[in-house]
């Protein structure tokens, strides 16, 4: 509520309209308490085993074992799922599933290896997780989003029934009167093959927009496929004429250390096809802010859109 009042004083002497947006976070699948033999880091060849229940121990033959933040995720695991540890720093296949644990062979790791921690996040791309993308917390979450915010981030959804659920949870707490935007936070890859039935359910309820949620959806997907489906998402919001938010580690090193690399300076050019960009906190994200305002004026006069404009270039 502070930071809304800041935010709000802040519209209020620009004279700008500044809307909040507020997420409600889902089921999030983390790592639990965890325990590690011997300091022992995961890389290539390791096995780490998940436990639905009880007290993690590890030994030499257990070297790496975490329990999990929602125990039924445990079980829904099949021989030969892929499990994705940590925004990808880590990916490992099921080898076998017994009861109240699953058994982890580790296929990559970053340079060195991986510590286990816990409160890190798991992505589980093949695995049917049916879990409602609503949970009780975010039902009490909503009555803050309701009286702060002016959009709502719908993290988790996948399917077009889930809209429904959360238009029923808002009807139930009286916000027909607040005109709320809802931004469908887009995670996993059955929001992106759905995504067409995603946006025609939501059409005409409230102000709509998707989010390419990018960290997420890169674990979900892989790395490889990642820009493919970017740019898949920013065709069907174009063509569906829903505003699309870029997010996700957008000059991620600017902002926390000051100086820009390469590569992030790329890809923040190539957010101007967007309607908004996300930048995380730092202390340097006014600068940031200000260099990205500059770069999207530039950009923004190649495209519109997605297509180029093919403008005189003043090069030389």
């Amino acid at each position: 509520r502070r930071m809304a009042g800041h935010v709000r004083a802040a519209a209020a002497r620009s004279g700008r309209a500044v809307p909040i947006l507020m997420d409600i976070a889902g089921p999030k699948i983390r790592t639990g308490a965890v325990a590690v033999h011997d300091k022992g880091r995961l890389v290539p060849g390791s096995n780490l085993v998940l436990i639905a229940e009880g007290t993690p121990e590890a030994g030499k033959h257990e070297p790496f074992v975490a329990a999990v933040s929602l125990p039924e995720i445990v079980r829904r695991l099949s021989v030969g799922d892929r499990v994705r540890y940590d925004d990808g720093k880590v990916e490992a296949v099921v080898e076998a599933v017994s009861g109240d644990r699953a058994r982890l062979h580790v296929l990559r790791a970053k340079t060195g290896g991986a510590k286990l921690k816990p409160e890190k996040g798991l992505n589980l791309p093949d695995t049917a997780l049916g879990l409602s993308p609503l949970t009780d917390k975010d039902a009490a979450d909503l009555e803050a989003v309701i009286a702060i915010a002016d959009m709502i981030g719908y993290s988790f959804v996948s399917h077009a029934a889930d809209i429904d659920l959360l238009e029923d949870m808002l009807a139930a707490r009286n916000a027909s009167a607040k005109p709320l935007g809802l931004i469908a936070k887009i995670e996993r890859p059955e929001a992106v093959a759905n995504l067409p039935a995603l946006i025609a359910r939501a059409a005409g309820r409230r102000p709509f927009g998707v989010m390419i949620a990018r960290g997420d959806l890169a674990a979900e997907i892989g790395f490889e496929r990642l820009a493919e489906m970017q740019e898949e998402i920013l065709w069907i919001c174009e063509a569906a004429r829903v505003p699309a938010i870029w997010a996700t580690q957008v000059l991620e090193d600017l902002v926390k250390d000051g100086v820009p690399s390469r590569g992030e300076m790329t890809d923040a050019a190539m957010a101007a096809r967007a309607e908004c960009v996300m930048l995380n906190k730092g202390p340097e994200v006014v600068a940031a802010v200000e260099l990205l305002d500059r770069l999207i004026g530039r950009m923004g006069d190649h495209f519109t859109k997605k297509t180029p404009t093919l403008r005189a270039l003043k090069s030389w």
